[in-house]
């Protein structure tokens, strides 16, 4: 007797992933249409039927979280973001309380992550981390948003971005920030990190920056920027640049904290001190902030909040509540690296 054919015949013969082609015969639009056709005819020549048992059964919840993180240039192996490590110890405390499992997975938005998830039944709603740039995954968030997969992302609020967001208010941390050197005498700067529209979270502490200093009466167009991703070797080639150049600042404002150890460890190469010759701030207040030397001015994202946040909405949307956009407030957390008066 001639054995059943199975989804998995169906994959191998259309060189597509099971998954796939569970989407395809669901008429699924996140399946282009070509291999929707190839795998719906495959199908059909193997006499496949679906077997509406299994299915019923696969739509039933997990009881599982995804979160997906992007993999970020690091200094170490990890291939995570130190910030987001702090975040992870709360969104899995958090899933916990809830009763809820977390799977925790690298996606680079490469292939079709988006969909194996929820509709997989791995995970009944994702959380995305370190997905700033949503501007370069906008269509595969979107798709997420239509086929109507549960996810909230932490990241910068836009009104016309996919699905619900998370995030903190960085217009108002790289202003507070910018405000404090001004205010111990500051009057010539230089901003170091990604300022372009690719990066949204930096783009909004050098407008706040910016904004800072107009509000004192200075010109931010006057002073050196260099766009530079969150490591701690971009610091460094982006300080060495700096005081390659004529215009040497008083003050060196930087997009992380990350950003910020690499000009610290760049400047004791040189005869400038920190904060008597140059001051210079970070942002996040990731650990080691607190241990370089001099200690680091910041801004704190607070984590603890971020992460129940993130999760407690996820689950309000998985539960069919009302959910919305959040901006968490930021802290500027002053120590030596800036000198000068508290205010």
């Amino acid at each position: 007797m001639k054995e059943k054919a199975t989804s998995f015949d169906i994959a191998h013969l259309a060189g597509v992933s099971q998954s796939t082609v569970s989407r395809a015969l669901s008429n699924s639009p996140l399946v282009n249409k070509e291999t929707r056709e190839r795998v719906q005819r495959i199908a059909k020549e193997l006499n496949y039927k679906v077997d509406k048992n299994a299915s019923n059964l696969r739509k039933q919840k997990s009881n599982t979280i995804a979160l997906l993180l992007f993999e970020d240039p690091t200094s170490d192996d990890s291939m995570i973001n130190p910030f987001f490590l702090n975040m992870l110890g709360s969104i899995t405390r958090a899933s916990s309380a809830a009763g809820y499992d977390l799977l925790v997975s690298f996606q680079n938005l490469d292939d079709d992550w988006h969909a194996e998830f929820e509709d997989s039944k791995k995970a009944d709603g994702i959380i995305l981390l370190g997905y700033g740039d949503y501007t370069a995954w906008r269509d595969k968030l979107a798709q997420l948003e239509n086929q109507g997969t549960h996810f909230v992302r932490w990241g910068a609020k836009d009104a016309d971005h996919p699905g619900i967001s998370i995030g903190c208010d960085n217009f108002q941390g790289g202003y507070d920030l910018t405000t404090h050197l001004v205010k111990n005498g500051h009057r010539r700067f230089a901003f170091i990190g990604d300022a372009g529209g690719h990066a949204p979270e930096f783009l909004a502490r050098y407008q706040g920056y910016t904004q800072a200093l107009k509000d004192a009466g200075i010109d931010a167009g006057d002073f050196i920027r260099i766009d530079a991703n969150s490591t701690e070797e971009a610091g460094a080639q982006a300080i060495r640049k700096i005081l390659h150049s004529e215009q040497k600042p008083e003050a060196v404002v930087c997009a992380s904290d990350l950003i910020a150890t690499g000009v610290l460890q760049a400047l004791k190469e040189t005869p400038y001190r920190v904060p008597q010759d140059i001051a210079v701030t970070g942002y996040d207040n990731i650990s080691i902030s607190a241990f370089t030397t001099p200690a680091l001015t910041t801004v704190q994202q607070d984590t603890r909040l971020a992460g129940e946040l993130l999760v407690t909405s996820l689950l309000k949307a998985i539960n069919k509540q009302i959910v919305s956009d959040f901006l968490m407030s930021a802290e500027l957390i002053i120590r030596e690296s800036c000198g000068g008066k508290k205010y």
